[in-house]
């Protein structure tokens, strides 16, 4: 039987077990997009000016923005992904979780509060600060664009799982309608609700977030007598793969290839926040740089809990729910967390179809929340960047830049929804992984040398933009993650001549070196002035917005 058979035959035992109780499962998630929808109209009507689309007029607290930068950052590859790496791998899934959090060191002490003192809406506006404005502000909304569609690939995938499971829909066609009203819903909270919707949601669904997986792990660890050496210890024995479930090389220890692939991965994770575009913007919220600075604590307070709590889901299902049954529900093992609150509750109780809807819900809201925020940057991006900047030259008002931004969220949501429809058997934390690794090869070397490099110049920022974003997509088109895999997205052809999953071991360096030798080859003289008083402003927060 083929992975999709397999997924399909699973997802109808999940849907008969929930059926009786499908009303419930519905209606769940009803309230839950009705409410957003309200706090989407609510914020929309509040949103005047560019200021307020973009950066929600600058008014939410360190701690809100904490939230929302948590709520932006814990998508569906943090709850479904890692979850089903672990139940799947083990200690090998578990890696995500920690890559996913230290990463947070990184921008904390490197980009935070220098991009919030220096720029204004959006990314291209730091790096388009003492260069030439026209050509760096269409690389980096370019890049942005690009990063953004890649981790919208994860989230679109995660929904078509997801809501398939629970409505007990089998059909190719059903779950690509399901990607679509994802992404018909993330144009209507990004167009109508701008910044101060999409964050008030990304609040409530970090909450949201937390309390339901703060359940599961209580309930998972209570069946243990709060144990964990006892939860490990039947995790192991239940997974069919003994002591090599706890222990490292059950996915990146066979060969020297997997090996590989897992430093490039971790060089991935841990460089690739500090360049995500949905991340960055989230500094521009908050009044001044000490909210920004404090935000970011806040967001690794809660996002280092509930990175903790993934230990309970992912070993939690390995110990309660059979390799088969994980696998048989989708390849990847996307469903191990709701499939871990059905078992956790009863399978064919009340109380199990409730935890099933209740988890299936909060992952649902979690997707939302995470593709409005990754439209709200790319669209924001192309509007302020490439229309006003670019297109426009500048001239553009406040109210065409908006219009703009409304036109390219219905763009972006198409796209994302096509190429959603075809990754939806993909792992949602390896999806995420490639997006990290785009961003920490294109974005991150042209940030740091924009902000600490006197000399670095538009060439260096154009060749290391563009050197970055073409080596790691290129590489990622022509990897196991397309083509050759049982789990690729393209399974029956075979064009893959780059070993590994994930291209950061080479697309970063490659980022970075470009952006040097661009920089010592170009005949343009930098303009010190400027980068004095870049300097002065990313250091202190003198004349920022």
């Amino acid at each position: 039987m083929s992975p999709v058979q397999h997924s399909v035959l699973a997802a109808d035992l999940a849907a008969n077990e929930a059926s009786e109780h499908r009303p419930l499962i519905i209606t769940l998630f009803a309230v839950f997009v009705v409410a957003t929808l309200v706090i989407t109209v609510w914020a929309g009507r509040q949103t005047k000016d560019a200021a307020d689309f973009y950066a929600g007029g600058r008014q939410f607290s360190a701690f809100q923005n904490g939230l929302a930068v948590s709520g932006d950052y814990m998508s569906a590859a943090s709850f479904l992904g890692i979850a089903g790496a672990i139940a799947i791998f083990g200690y090998d899934g578990f890696l995500y979780s920690i890559g996913f959090l230290v990463a947070w060191l990184v921008a904390l002490l490197l980009v935070a509060e220098p991009l919030r003192n220096s720029g204004r809406y959006t990314m291209g506006d730091v790096l388009a600060y003492r260069m030439r404005q026209r050509p760096v502000r269409t690389a980096a909304g370019t890049s942005t664009i690009v990063v953004s569609i890649f981790y919208l690939l994860a989230q679109m995938a995660g929904a078509g799982v997801l809501v398939s499971l629970l409505l007990g829909i089998t059909s190719d066609a059903g779950k690509i309608l399901i990607v679509a009203l994802v992404g018909v819903l993330m144009i209507v909270y990004v167009s109508i609700g701008g910044m101060k919707g999409t964050t008030w949601v990304q609040m409530v669904k970090a909450v949201l977030l937390i309390g339901g997986t703060l359940l599961i792990t209580f309930l998972v660890l209570l069946k243990f007598d709060f144990n964990i050496s006892d939860l490990l210890g039947t995790a192991a024995e239940n997974s069919g793969k003994g002591a090599a479930f706890l222990e490292p090389g059950l996915q990146y220890g066979a060969t020297g290839t997997s090996k590989l692939d897992f430093i490039s991965l971790g060089i991935a994770l841990v460089l690739g926040t500090a360049g995500l575009p949905h991340i960055l913007i989230r500094f521009y919220t908050v009044p001044n740089a000490k909210a920004a600075r404090k935000s970011v604590n806040w967001a690794i307070g809660i996002i280092g809990a509930f990175y903790l709590m993934t230990i309970a889901l992912g070993f939690g299902a390995a110990a309660l729910i059979s390799q088969k049954e994980i696998i048989e529900s989708n390849p990847s093992g996307n469903t191990a967390a709701p499939l871990l609150a059905l078992h956790i509750g009863g399978v064919d109780s009340a109380w199990g179809a409730i935890l099933l809807a209740t988890i299936s819900a909060v992952a649902f809201a979690t997707i939302l929340a995470v593709v409005a925020g990754l439209t709200l940057a790319s669209s924001s991006s192309f509007a302020h960047d490439i229309y006003a900047n670019v297109i426009r030259k500048g001239r553009a008002t406040e109210k065409e830049e908006m219009k703009a931004a409304r036109w390219a969220t219905v763009f972006i949501g198409v796209v994302s929804i096509a190429l959603g429809a075809l990754a939806r058997d993909l792992n949602v934390a390896g999806l995420v992984a490639l997006a990290f690794a785009v961003a920490a090869s294109a974005n991150l070397p042209t940030i740091l040398y924009s902000l600490f490099w006197k000399r670095f110049t538009t060439q260096g920022a154009l060749w290391s933009i563009y050197g970055g974003l073409i080596v790691a997509v290129g590489l990622v088109l022509f990897s196991p993650v397309v083509s050759g895999d049982p789990k690729a997205m393209f399974p029956d052809v075979d064009f893959a001549w780059f070993p590994l999953k994930n291209p950061g071991i080479i697309s970063i360096p490659f980022g970075f070196l470009m952006g040097w030798l661009g920089t010592v080859l170009s005949k343009e003289e930098p303009d010190a002035a400027k980068y004095a008083e870049l300097e002065v402003r990313s250091l202190t927060g003198t004349g920022a917005h």
